[in-house]
């Protein structure tokens, strides 16, 4: 099912769940697969309700809805004994499986190299996409990573030790869910009891899929039958986490016979002509299922193609617009302002902050990275699994005087003591920092060990750890709070397992710090990028940047496939508009480079994805206030007079560049 943006594929998805059960399929025999948990859960309560008021049945229940990655998780649970695995491995999730990389990276030596070798993080993503792409390490690195290059001998080295540790501590990362999950059913005899277990297997958001998920499709329905994929090709943007279009351009013949195609054209959010414009822009695309979205909601009002001077000028505009439109009605949550990169919306967010709009920011830190969460987590990560180093690396370092070197020490003597944590722990003798900490760190950890009262076991914890949070962190009331949310997640799972396993699966999203953040105006604009806006939908959207560099990215020009992927995050950026779509396009952009001198203004010109050929479908529109601009045509400006609020837009900059936004 190739389903255009909001043409209702949820809705239909979920219809079709309800038709199969009307019709006697055996709801426990229904794979139903997404790619949150949210979406899942949403699907299953949409069902019941259908079921309930159509089909008079009130009890419809789908055990075997849920994301590919916990699926995985419970068949390989299942299947732990027959696989070569333990049953009772732990997830790390991506910063613990970094941390475990650079652990390996040390022990091979290579963070002493004279030429500076990738780091942790740069690793973990060349090992990940090399994963679930399948791709060749070799070309890998030459098509994503080329300053990698030069390490390739060396990464396999790192690789393989990385592997190693994982399976000497019983750890999984994501990426073995679904590895373990797509070899598991390489054994025919797996593949076809499996297979027979789901009558029918549904997929969510298809073209999201990487070569890993297909081929775990593939091998449980190998002949096509039960099988459903729904997808919109045209929304194929996450190629960097290794998905690839391929996969729905081509579902079809992968069968024989070949699969039956049904297109979903008809938009429910969008007024005509903002598809209008969706669809013409559409047509430069290569490689796709051809469709037309259409539309039942009337306008006379064409989509704005606005011209402004400059970023400065375009913040401007932006903050102008947004407060006029509020004026006119339209409240700020209705209003979202997206963008290519992060570091699009940095003048734009000065410019709110000056105005005194309230807005909120897509794509900060999740909660689960957030370091004090961490240190929770990991205590009870450890005391499930002595063998996960990282999560006894960090816990250890929580006490004073304790630092990588005695932690070190002591998880080397319970390994060498075969995991008898407790008893290591009593007899170890620790530095005289740590000695007042210790007796109530080990009758903490004794207690957890024994793993007898869930969720009651995390209230001990919690004021055990309180004490360290006050010695650690600055803000400790703050970060209180988010200990205080997590014991209310943990108070909603069964048992400690489920917990650490679906928490690392599907974090919550913000820490409460952002949540409140949010919480202190009642209404605040959107700002985000393409990739995070993905499945939002607003009145009023207006994307930045829509120049050559920047839509399309300049870092994603090399080949025809990354072209045409840019092309689609500017199509998904445009159809999450419900009424007014507004692209801007400054005339100049200030380039930054390493070389200060060579740092300026330069002349810009609209994305190739907006030519002459299809501006009949936009409203042009003009806008400069003058107010400070470089002459135009002139590449590069300086004065030699700065006032205060330069001095302060350029420090803020300089604080998001250094926090790595």
């Amino acid at each position: 099912m190739i389903a255009g943006a909001g043409s209702g594929k949820t809705k239909t998805l979920v219809n079709r769940v309800a038709h199969l059960v009307a019709n006697g399929a055996d709801p426990h025999k229904i794979l139903l697969l997404t790619f949150s948990r949210r979406a899942a859960k949403e699907m299953t309560s949409r069902v019941r309700r259908i079921a309930a008021s159509v089909l008079k049945q009130h009890k419809v229940h789908l055990p075997w809805a849920g994301t590919f990655h916990a699926i995985g998780v419970r068949l390989l649970k299942e299947y732990a004994h027959v696989i070569g695995l333990k049953p009772s491995f732990t997830i790390h999730d991506r910063a613990d499986s970094a941390d475990l990389m650079n652990l390996a990276r040390e022990e091979l030596g290579y963070s002493k190299r004279k030429r500076p070798f990738p780091q942790k993080d740069t690793c973990l993503a060349i090992y990940s996409l090399a994963v679930n792409s399948g791709e060749p390490l070799g070309m890998i690195l030459a098509t994503r990573f080329p300053w990698c290059a030069e390490w390739e001998g060396e990464l396999r080295t790192l690789f393989a030790a990385y592997v190693k540790a994982k399976k000497q501590q019983n750890v999984l990362d994501y990426d073995d869910l679904l590895l373990y999950w797509a070899a598991m059913l390489k054994d025919k005899n797996i593949a076809a009891e499996l297979g027979s277990r789901f009558d029918h297997i549904l997929v969510d958001e298809y073209q999201d899929t990487n070569r890993l998920q297909e081929q775990i499709l593939l091998r449980l329905k190998p002949d096509g039958r039960g099988l459903m994929v729904v997808g919109d090709d045209a929304q194929a943007i996450y190629s960097f986490r290794a998905a690839t279009v391929r996969n729905i351009l081509e579902f079809p013949d992968k069968f024989t016979p070949r699969a039956h195609i049904i297109k979903l054209e008809q938009n429910y959010r969008s007024t005509q002509p903002i598809l209008a414009a969706c669809n013409k822009v559409m047509e430069s695309s290569k490689s796709r299922y051809a469709k037309n979205l259409f539309s039942e909601r009337r306008s006379q009002q064409k989509p704005y193609l606005t011209t402004v001077a400059d970023e400065a000028a375009q913040a401007r505009y932006v903050a102008q617009q947004i407060l006029k439109t509020r004026e006119e009605g339209v409240p700020l949550k209705e209003q979202a302002v997206l963008v290519r990169a992060s570091h699009h919306s940095d003048r734009l967010e000065i410019e709110l902050a000056r105005h005194k709009i309230p807005y909120v920011k897509h794509g900060g830190l999740k909660f689960l990275e957030a370091a004090h969460v961490k240190d929770v987590v990991s205590v009870l990560r450890w005391c499930t699994n002595p063998g996960d180093r990282v999560a006894g690396f960090r816990v250890l370092q929580l006490l004073p005087g304790i630092g990588p070197s005695t932690a070190a020490k002591i998880l080397d003597q319970i390994a060498a003591d075969g995991g008898k944590v407790i008893r290591v722990l009593k007899r170890y003798a620790v530095p005289k920092a740590t000695a007042e900490d210790w007796p109530a760190f080990v009758s903490q950890i004794a207690s957890l060990r024994k793993a007898e009262n869930w969720p009651a076991e995390f209230e001990p914890l919690r004021t055990w750890y309180e004490p360290h949070l006050l010695r650690l962190y600055d803000d400790a009331e703050a970060r209180a709070a988010d200990i205080a949310q997590l014991q209310q997640i943990a108070g909603g799972y069964r048992s400690r397992e489920q917990f650490l396993t679906e928490l690392t699966l599907e974090p919550p999203e913000a820490t409460s710090a952002d949540a409140r953040a949010t919480q202190l105006d009642d209404d605040y604009t959107i700002l985000s990028t393409i990739h995070s806006a993905k499945g939002g939908e607003w009145k009023i959207v207006r994307v930045l940047n829509v120049t050559e560099g920047c839509i399309p990215s300049s870092k994603a020009t090399r080949t025809a496939d990354e072209i045409e992927e840019e092309l689609r995050l500017l199509h998904v950026a445009m159809t999450r508009s419900k009424d007014q779509l507004e692209l801007i396009v400054p005339q100049r952009l200030f380039m930054y480079q390493h070389n200060e001198q060579d740092s300026g203004y330069v002349n810009s010109t609209i994305s190739r994805f907006i030519p002459d050929l299809v501006h009949h479908t936009f409203q042009r529109k003009y806008w400069d206030d003058s107010r400070g601009q470089p002459p135009l045509g002139q590449t590069k400006w300086r004065s030699k007079r700065i006032d205060v609020a330069t001095i302060a837009e350029a420090m803020w900059c300089l604080k998001k560049r250094g926090e790595g936004q």
